[in-house]
């Protein structure tokens, strides 16, 4: 086991919050399940997909005959346009709600049913990486728009509904959460040291080479010191770029060969095709330039063990605080010895 053996607390300073890190409860005998190889049967075309070129959707329209990516409205979105959306009630300090307005765009990566980005060629993947920079630029236009978000949910465990592989794009005039924390950090850094926070952590962690799992000369692919997913990854550019559609076509395709790389050893790992949950934090799209933020993409995948044992975010880590046995050093030992060549084409 590498790292710290005893328990401690690791600090996220993106979002002002602390992981649990018990590396002793892994000291006991364990290799690691691998499943049987394969995956399910797919058809490279499913007549009944909603996402298939040429196939009718939920709401009756039918899809072109698309040979690469393909982007439409979700015909079940989440948020709706700003004419729809409904006054808030009256404010307190208790009670508070305000309206939300935006667009949900759907994104299927490729014609075929039956493949995923760890299965797709790095030509394929720079198409995938253009629709989402093409997608955030469009809906960052948009009136009243102040960030967009894409990311993927692969896999039913990740609530996935349909195994065409796709991603979706959501446009919101609220900046989220998760985003605004980080925005708040990063501004905080830049103001402090007069650089961006993820530029020097991505320094500290080339110098210290011990989460990097992969990586080329635009990107950067390594195990957050602070992950509280058991395999979590974060993806950072090594130039200082603050959203997807400013990236160079150099750093586009850069960017596609390292996905199918981060792809394929999830895989491999425990040859199953590996779920997780994964999106790009980019500047919000408020107009202001944003001189504090840098591009990253997060993976969090719930696989553990094997493809049937996963990690729940139960108990103390909900009424406390998130907590890990496997420490980010040894995810990253782990990842770092998968091949890059998928199960399925070796």
């Amino acid at each position: 086991m590498t790292g710290a053996k005893t328990p401690h607390r690791r600090y996220n300073p993106l979002t002002d919050e602390w992981v649990l890190v018990s590396p002793q409860r892994l000291e006991r005998p364990w290799q690691g399940q691998i499943e049987p190889g394969g995956r399910e049967a797919r058809l490279a075309y499913d007549a009944a997909c909603y996402l298939c070129p040429g196939n009718v959707r939920a709401n009756g329209a039918r899809n072109p005959p698309y040979t690469g990516t393909f982007a439409f409205d979700n015909d079940f979105p989440a948020l709706l346009p700003e004419g729809a959306a409904e006054p808030a009630p009256p404010r307190s300090e208790l009670i508070v709600s305000e309206p939300v307005a935006g667009r949900c765009r759907v994104v299927c990566f490729s014609p075929r049913h039956d493949l995923t980005l760890a299965e797709m060629d790095a030509a394929a993947i720079r198409g995938v990486v253009d629709a989402w920079a093409s997608e955030t630029e469009a809906l960052a236009r948009e009136p009243g728009i102040r960030y967009v978000q894409a990311f993927e949910n692969k896999g039913a465990m990740m609530g996935c509904s349909n195994p065409h592989p796709h991603g979706q794009v959501w446009a919101t005039s609220a900046i989220p959460v998760v985003p605004a924390r980080k925005l708040g950090a990063q501004r905080a850094w830049l103001e402090r040291h007069g650089r961006d926070l993820l530029g020097d952590y991505l320094e500290e962690e080339l110098r210290r080479d011990e989460r990097v799992v992969c990586r080329n000369d635009g990107w950067v692919a390594l195990v957050p010191y602070w992950a509280v997913w058991p395999f979590e990854l974060m993806l950072l550019p090594t130039r200082r770029v603050p959203d997807l559609p400013s990236l160079e076509a150099r750093e586009r395709d850069q960017l596609a060969e390292l996905l199918r790389r981060v792809a394929a050893r999830y895989d491999n790992l425990f040859r199953v095709s590996f779920p997780y949950s994964m999106g790009f934090h980019g500047r919000p799209t408020d107009g202001a330039p944003h001189p504090e933020w840098r591009l990253h993409a997060v993976y969090f995948p719930p696989l553990l063990r094997s493809a049937s044992v996963r990690k729940f975010l139960v108990g103390y880590e909900l009424t406390a605080e998130p907590q890990r046995d496997l420490t980010p050093e040894d995810a990253a030992v782990r990842l770092r010895a998968q091949d890059e060549t998928h199960y399925l084409q070796a």
